[in-house]
């Protein structure tokens, strides 16, 4: 009875597995994860069946793909032929941020007295403020700054002195702290105030440091984003690139060396920014190519100035370039004398600019 007993389970467990077995033939073996070229595959064939109305076409695959090709050749063809703007120029609406950044540059709030040496200060001289700054450009390499840092620096600087009353001996007091408050309004990561009492050696303490620092703040009434020469310079150095079949990189420089020479002479204090910019751009192309004329009517158009409104300030940085102003502070030639700035500073120009450049330009 036993023995009949396990013949019997014994079968059925053989009947079981026989079953598994052809179950198992006739479903669907699982497959392995799907590599990115078996989808794109997918993709292509599922996509050529649905365009064509399910019609079977071989060729469909090879004619999408090669239609595919050509289209993004073609693309690729455009944009290496066509002049694309910087994105971060905001083309769109670029004319209005402009307008907007020299509606500001005008504001009396926003601008130094372009005599405060005479009308205010009486123990600091126009000398001082430019042996000061030429030191403040050293000061910037050190920590490795921002040229906008820098140029923010100056603003305050000039500010603070419109309204305040400095004694000489408070000078370089002025100078970093201005640069401590610019660095944190530009840098991501702007040096401690250690540093900068450091960087006087120790001539001023970090609490005198962060004394002086509330002192301009309060003075400024916390109007620290200021349109510079350096707001202007990179709009008008895009359309005066637009000359070159690629872009000249003497041309950037040379731009960003004769602005931060403007930096030094107090005599500029009585230009707007954007006529230092526009200045600038002129002198820089008359630098590269003396004999055509520097000025245009895209340039015209889109700085608001022609040749004869610049005509004194393109002198004073003519006279700046050719060191007959300034010509013994050599921060700012050193740093442009450096081949990453292409020696821009080695450029000579002529002793004179042509009085027909100053003419005003036609079509």
């Amino acid at each position: 009875m036993a023995d009949q007993l396990n013949n019997r389970v014994t079968r059925q467990m053989a009947k079981k597995r026989a079953l598994e077995a052809i179950e198992s033939q006739l479903q669907p073996s699982k497959k392995t994860r799907v590599i990115l070229g078996e989808i794109s595959n997918n993709i292509l064939s599922s996509s050529c069946e649905t365009n064509l109305d399910k019609i079977p076409n071989p060729k469909c695959r090879s004619k999408k793909l090669k239609k595919a090709a050509v289209k993004s050749s073609q693309l690729i063809a455009e944009k290496i032929t066509e002049k694309l703007s910087d994105p971060q120029m905001c083309e769109a609406y670029a004319a209005d941020i402009y307008e907007y950044l020299h509606n500001m540059e005008m504001e009396r709030r926003r601008r130094p007295i372009p005599d405060y040496m005479k009308q205010v200060q009486k123990d600091v001289s126009a000398n001082m403020r430019a042996v000061l700054i030429d030191w403040l450009v050293e000061v910037a390499e050190e920590y490795k700054l921002l040229s906008e840092t820098l140029y923010l620096t100056i603003s305050y600087i000039d500010r603070f002195l419109s309204v305040n009353v400095l004694n000489r001996q408070r000078l370089q007091l002025l100078g970093v702290s201005s640069m401590l408050i610019a660095a944190k309004y530009e840098e991501i990561k702007p040096p401690n105030t250690e540093d900068f009492s450091y960087i006087t050696d120790h001539t001023y303490t970090k609490e005198e440091v962060v004394k002086m620092e509330a002192d301009m703040l309060k003075a400024l009434k916390f109007e620290m984003g200021n349109p510079t020469v350096k707001s202007f310079l990179r709009r008008l150095t895009e359309v005066a690139q637009k000359d070159y079949k690629t872009p000249n990189l003497k041309l950037e420089f040379l731009g960003h060396y004769l602005a931060e020479l403007s930096l030094l002479e107090y005599g500029c204090l009585k230009f707007l920014p954007s006529m230092v910019a526009s200045s600038v751009t002129f002198l820089s192309r008359f630098t590269l190519k003396q004999k055509s004329h520097p000025w245009n009517l895209s340039l015209q158009q889109i700085s608001g100035y022609k040749p004869s409104d610049l005509k004194e300030c393109i002198q004073i940085l003519h006279d700046l370039q050719l060191s007959r102003r300034a010509g013994n502070l050599v921060a700012v030639r050193e740093k442009y004398k450096q081949h990453k700035f292409k020696c821009v500073s080695n450029l000579s120009s002529l002793s004179a600019i042509p009085a027909a450049f100053f003419d005003d330009v036609k079509e």
